[in-house]
C-alpha cells in the first residue's frame, strides 16, 4: 500500500505546478512512502537520491532531485516536520539539516559533470504561506548572479553579528552575517536567527532563510546567513529562493571545473 502512494505521489509531482499546490503533503508522501523504505531495501527510485539516519528516522534526512531546474535539489527530513516554524528545530539536539544540506552539495556536482565553485551554491528554506508544501525542505541550488555581485559589493558591511544588509535586496529588508569556515557543522542557521535576529523567535513561521558560500577578501571561506520576515502585505516578501536562486544556474555558465572544499 505505502509503495502504490508512492507512485501517485510522485506522478502528482511530476505533474504540472498547480497539481503540485493542490496537495500540500506530496514531498511527505515521496520520503514516508517511498525515500525511506527504499533506504532499507538499497533500491533508491528516483526523485529519492540520498537518506541518511545515522541516528534513527526522528533524526534523519533524505535528498531528493527537485523537478525545476537544471541543478537544483531538496533535503528534507525523514520525520514528520512541517516547516521553519516547527518547534521540534529548536529543541536541543535537533539536526543542523542546513549542514547536511550543504554536505550534499555533491550532488549537484555529480549533475553538473563536475565540481562547481563554491561561491555558486546556495541554501534556502521559505516561511509559512510562501511554500506550497508542509514538509520541511531546503532547496540546494544556484545564487542568483546578481546576489552575488551584491554581497561582494557589500563585503565590508558583513560583519560577524547580525545586521540589516545596507539598502535591501530585491525591494525587501535582509538581515545578514558573516559566518567564517568551509562548512556549517558549528552554526546551525535556524537557532542562531531565533536566538539572534530581533523578533524572529516569537514568528519564526514568518522567516526566510539564505544561505551564501563565499571567499572573502581576507582569503577565509566562510557563507553569508541571510534572513527575511515576511510581509502579508507584500506578496513578494519572505521567498528567499526568489530573492537568493537560480536554479538554472546562469552564475557557472562557461566556469572552468573548480575544486570543493
Amino acid at each position: 500500500m505505502r509503495l502504490h502512494v508512492f507512485a501517485a505521489s510522485l506522478l502528482f509531482l511530476t505533474a504540472s505546478g498547480s497539481a503540485l499546490a493542490a496537495d500540500r503533503d506530496v514531498l511527505w508522501k515521496i520520503v514516508d512512502g517511498g525515500c525511506v523504505p527504499a533506504a532499507a531495501s538499497g533500491v533508491m527510485p528516483p526523485p529519492c537520491t540520498r537518506v541518511e539516519m545515522p541516528a534513527g528516522r526522528e533524526f534523519g534526512w533524505a535528498v531528493m532531485k527537485d523537478r525545476r531546474g537544471v541543478l537544483q535539489y531538496l533535503l528534507l527530513p525523514t520525520a514528520r516536520i512541517s516547516g521553519v516554524e516547527s518547534p521540534e528545530l529548536l529543541q536541543p539536539g535537533a539536526p543542523n539539516f542546513f549542514a547536511q544540506a550543504w554536505h550534499a552539495r555533491d550532488l549537484l556536482d555529480q549533475l553538473n559533470g563536475h565540481a562547481l565553485p563554491r561561491e555558486a551554491v546556495s541554501l534556502t528554506l521559505n516561511p509559512v504561506r510562501r511554500r506550497s508544501q508542509d514538509q520541511f525542505h531546503i532547496h540546494i541550488s544556484c545564487i542568483r548572479p546578481d546576489l552575488q555581485v551584491r554581497l561582494q559589493a557589500a563585503e565590508a558591511d558583513l560583519k560577524q553579528d547580525w545586521a540589516p544588509l545596507p539598502g535591501g535586496w530585491q525591494g525587501h529588508t535582509w538581515m545578514v552575517r558573516r559566518v567564517d569556515g568551509d562548512r556549517l557543522d558549528a552554526v546551525n542557521p535556524i537557532t542562531d536567527i531565533a536566538a539572534h535576529v530581533p523578533g524572529a523567535v516569537a514568528d519564526m513561521g514568518a522567516i526566510g532563510i539564505g544561505v551564501v558560500a563565499m571567499s572573502f577578501k581576507d582569503g577565509k571561506p566562510g557563507f553569508v546567513l541571510m534572513a527575511t520576515r515576511r510581509d502579508d502585505n507584500d506578496p513578494t516578501s519572505g521567498i528567499a529562493e526568489h530573492d537568493v536562486q537560480e536554479h538554472d544556474c546562469t552564475v557557472v555558465k562557461g566556469a572552468a571545473p573548480a575544486s570543493s572544499s
